[in-house]
């Protein structure tokens, strides 16, 4: 009993804490920077892409949540899938989820840096990004409550951004502020080509990157084991995160290709930078790149936090060394952050090395980030299928259910079905298919790996058992 008391995580991360982290860890800076690539192929449509991709996150979400209600576990939704679909299933969420956020943390490490040189340009990029690395991963050590109130200020410094910009906008369409106080209007919507100005083809390349760019909303299923009355913060956290990225997403985007012609987004820059210029604020270079250093650190943060719980949950499962399971006196886990934050490090290492003696290394270390899409999905797909499984075993616990997934198991199809088409879009698009396929192959050896070390522990284990006797 004090054994297993000793390995339970500190539950201190209040429900306001748990939305922010959600946040910082899926605005990103893809809104920020990466916006014009899916306006360039679909168009006005976009909103369209961006509203369906919602709702897909909302199912999942809304299946996450009803099995987290009565199971608020560690490594949540890894756990499900080990225990609803297959132990291979769990593994390989665990393992994606650490693939996903290993090499998103070694981008965003690289991504600081760059940032950082607007200010500091005698500085070489891999030291601040260090430094930075080290900064986080000791907020980290410290308690999960320094941690969850990083990420809070963090995620607040870009949705305040995001809010004014969409303020300073609507005004500048409505009432012309900034622009001789002649309102710009709605026309750009319409006069720059169809609604769907990709066909469909364009519309469904746009959503893949689109659902994609929502990648880490699940975060809220890790967090889970570590929050403070977690039934009830399970419920408002689910209840409001989704809204709230919907309308600071659709918001922004729409506010982009109201002032600007959709078709032109490409000349503009940053839109957010002229958006801010457009009214006036000179600093407006500066304030954005602040913000997206801030947004990189924040996708960090939570890179390290949600991939060394994952590492602890492979550890519980005894996949790991008994080691990763000890916790420091303020019940964190010691050894999986620093493992999460050294393969980092190793990263931004290979990073600064490898181009002195290696040309192509930067497109591979591109390939290898990009591949991060498929693995970041998994946890989606294995949330969808576990609480179809997870209704049927659990079905008295449904009768009084406050939050049940709508419609179930109707819309974990549809959720399924959209992810797939979004998946298959990927494979024709030259853009994305590369990235996928090598995303795939990392699952493909993860699997091999899970059933040839399966087998040796079953050996192992009939080995002992048979010296017992």
């Amino acid at each position: 009993m004090a054994e297993k008391q000793n390995r339970e995580l500190s539950r201190d991360l209040s429900s306001r804490q748990m939305q922010m982290i959600a946040l910082g860890g899926t605005i990103g800076v893809g809104l920020f920077m990466g916006s014009s690539a899916t306006i360039k192929w679909t168009g006005v449509s976009v909103l369209l892409a961006y509203a369906i991709a919602g709702l897909v996150l909302y199912l999942v979400m809304r299946a996450l949540g009803e099995m987290l209600y009565v199971d608020p576990s560690v490594g949540s939704f890894a756990n499900y899938a080990t225990k609803y679909i297959h132990p291979v299933a769990g593994y390989l969420t665990v393992w994606a989820n650490v693939f996903q956020w290993l090499t998103v943390g070694v981008s965003e490490t690289i991504a600081v840096g760059m940032y950082l040189d607007y200010w500091f340009p005698h500085i070489p990029g891999w030291v601040t990004g260090v430094v930075v690395l080290a900064m986080l991963t000791a907020a980290n050590l410290v308690t999960v409550k320094a941690y969850g109130e990083m990420e809070t200020w963090f995620s607040l410094i870009k949705v305040v951004t995001i809010i004014f910009m969409i303020i300073l906008g609507l005004l500048v369409i409505v009432l012309g502020f900034g622009n001789h106080w002649q309102p710009i209007g709605f026309s750009n919507l319409w006069t720059h080509g169809p609604f769907f100005a990709g066909g469909v083809k364009g519309f469904f390349f746009a959503l893949s990157i689109v659902i994609t760019s929502y990648q880490a909303i699940e975060i809220i299923g890790i967090t889970a084991g570590e929050a403070d009355n977690p039934q009830v913060a399970i419920v408002k956290s689910i209840k409001s995160i989704v809204a709230r990225i919907l309308i600071f997403y659709i918001g922004a985007i729409f506010v982009i290709i109201t002032i600007y012609p959709w078709n032109e987004l490409d000349q503009v820059g940053s839109p957010f930078v002229e958006t801010f210029s457009r009214v006036g604020i000179t600093a407006a270079a500066g304030i954005i790149n602040f913000v997206m250093m801030t947004a990189a650190m924040s996708a960090l943060n939570s890179g390290i936090f949600s991939s060394s719980r994952m590492l602890y949950t492979l550890a519980i499962g005894k996949e790991l060394s008994p080691k990763f399971l000890k916790l420091s006196k303020h019940r964190v886990p010691t050894l999986p952050v620093l493992a999460i934050s050294g393969g980092i490090l190793l990263g931004i290492i290979l990073n600064a090395v490898l181009p002195l003696f290696w040309h192509g290394s930067s497109s591979i270390f591109v390939l290898v980030y990009s591949a991060s899409t498929l693995p970041g999905m998994v946890p989606w797909f294995v949330i969808l299928w576990s609480q179809i499984k997870f209704r049927k075993e659990n079905a008295s616990q449904m009768v009084n259910h406050p939050f049940k997934m709508p419609f179930a198991p109707y819309t974990n199809y549809f959720a399924i079905l959209m992810l797939l088409v979004t998946l298959v879009f990927m494979v024709f698009n030259p853009d994305t298919r590369v990235p996928l396929f090598i995303g795939l192959g990392f699952l493909v050896i993860m699997s091999i790996v899970f059933f040839a070390t399966r087998k040796s522990h079953q050996r192992n284990s009939e080995v002992s058992s048979s010296k017992t006797l």
